[in-house]
């Protein structure tokens, strides 16, 4: 199933990243480019090291200049994680281009590649909240609160990898197609923000 696929690669990313656990290591794809197994990664370091940028900037003692300029780089984080979701749905517009889309098709509410999106925030979720589960530090009361969230994590991710792998086979059978609407974020776009047009 595609879900597992893409779920062990999100956890190869999050353990590779958490040996350094340093959002300014330097990343190495070990996929040949061009490969979804590439994507997947890439994709998933991504979110792995945004989320250490938002744990970072909520320091209530954080440096203003500091916050400011890690806040420039949780918007430039965002913009990739968007540019790399467009390139997952590029690789299965491709692979299913030639399917014969059934009359009765149907639209779904999100592309493949977002709810991918999804299951890889979710990996991070299930791998932070298992070592929240597992403190040696933490209350008993912490780590059985924990230990409940984890349970539920791991049912969403059953839950939603069932979903993916449906909708995968619903595209690839003609039952469902896909229509992919490029993101048109307006705030980094000179011509489209008004604070930036107004610095030209």
């Amino acid at each position: 199933m595609f879900s597992d696929f893409a779920f062990k690669i999100f956890e190869e990313s999050i353990e590779k990243y958490h040996i350094k656990d340093d959002v300014y290591q330097p990343f190495i794809n070990p996929y040949d480019k061009g490969s979804i197994s590439h994507l997947l990664y890439r994709k998933n370091w991504i979110d792995t090291v945004q989320w250490h940028y938002e744990d970072i900037i909520r320091d209530p003692e954080i440096d203003p200049v500091a916050a400011l300029t890690l806040k420039r780089k949780i918007d430039a984080s965002n913009q990739d994680r968007t540019d790399l979701v467009e390139y997952i749905d590029n690789h299965f517009l491709e692979k299913y281009r030639t399917v014969e889309i059934k009359k009765t098709a149907s639209i779904n509410t999100e592309s493949p590649a977002w709810a991918i999106d999804r299951l890889s925030i979710l990996s991070l979720k299930i791998y932070h909240m298992r070592e929240e589960a597992n403190r040696t530090d933490a209350s008993k009361e912490h780590l059985e609160k924990c230990e409940s969230k984890l349970k539920v994590l791991l049912e969403q991710k059953q839950d939603l990898s069932s979903a993916i792998d449906q909708l995968l086979f619903d595209i690839e059978s003609g039952d469902k197609y896909m229509k992919v609407y490029k993101q048109m974020k307006m705030y980094n776009d000179e011509e489209l923000n008004p604070i930036l047009r107004g610095q030209k």
